[in-house]
């Protein structure tokens, strides 16, 4: 998948689209509502536009990737500028489209020396079980109890109606993540330059939502010098 052109962002966001057709139809109807007045109530409470953005620093972390090396911000930032972006879970069908969505451009990423890493409150086991299912090459680490997510503005409780409506169907919050709340983040990328600053950042309370593919790589190519990978600032003055 070429993510250069408005086509691949039609692509994206008619998966999306897609996506959330699908599960209406599968879930029950009182399902459906109880969880998009979860989204409401979330959009609603503003604490999406509290999250950490552009020209603030990146809080440094270290985290267990799949199978448990540990995976430093600070490391990862010496090769270059850093995509990062927190996800639900395998469970839930957006982040799985979003998941193989970067993945397909890691190639492009790669023409910026950047590092594509996400992030879930998901046990280490359940980490490496995304990881595995889905053939991901990039660093997917697990955020016990959000603690990251939370330095970023972005963990919040769904509400006891949500996490009840979700176990119902099988989704049980507290044994995919390993504790006894109901926190989640919120769906977030964010571009964090060499320097340690994030340099672009995308934060949405709608689930449904994701940053596009295109939209990373042009706000890749437009980072300052200050931000940019050696190696690439060094070859693009020529």
């Amino acid at each position: 998948m070429s993510v250069s052109g408005s086509s691949a962002t039609t692509d994206f966001q008619q998966t999306l689209a897609a996506t959330a057709q699908h599960v209406a139809s599968v879930l029950p109807a009182a399902a459906t509502r109880t969880i998009d007045g979860g989204i409401a109530a979330a959009e609603a409470s503003g604490l999406a536009s509290q999250a950490l953005s552009a020209g603030q620093p990146a809080p440094d972390f270290t985290l267990p990737a799949a199978g448990g090396t540990p995976v430093a911000l600070a490391h990862l930032r010496q090769k270059g500028p850093v995509v990062l972006f927190f996800y639900r879970g395998n469970w839930c069908p957006y982040c799985n489209v979003q998941l193989r969505a970067y993945q397909e451009i890691l190639p492009e990423l790669a023409r910026y020396e950047a590092t594509l890493v996400a992030i879930s409150p998901q046990t280490p086991d359940f980490t490496s079980l995304t990881a595995s299912e889905k053939a991901l090459t990039f660093p997917v680490l697990s955020d016990a109890g959000n603690a990251v997510a939370r330095q970023y503005g972005l963990a919040y409780g769904v509400g006891t109606g949500v996490a009840d409506t979700l176990r119902s169907v099988g989704i049980n919050l507290s044994a995919f993540n390993g504790t006894s709340d109901d926190e989640l983040p919120f769906t977030a990328t964010f571009i964090i330059g060499s320097d340690g600053v994030i340099a672009w950042s995308w934060v949405e309370a709608n689930f449904k939502h994701r940053a596009d593919p295109a939209a990373i790589l042009a706000a890749l190519a437009q980072l300052p010098a200050s931000q940019a990978a050696w190696g690439h600032v060094f070859l693009s003055s020529f």
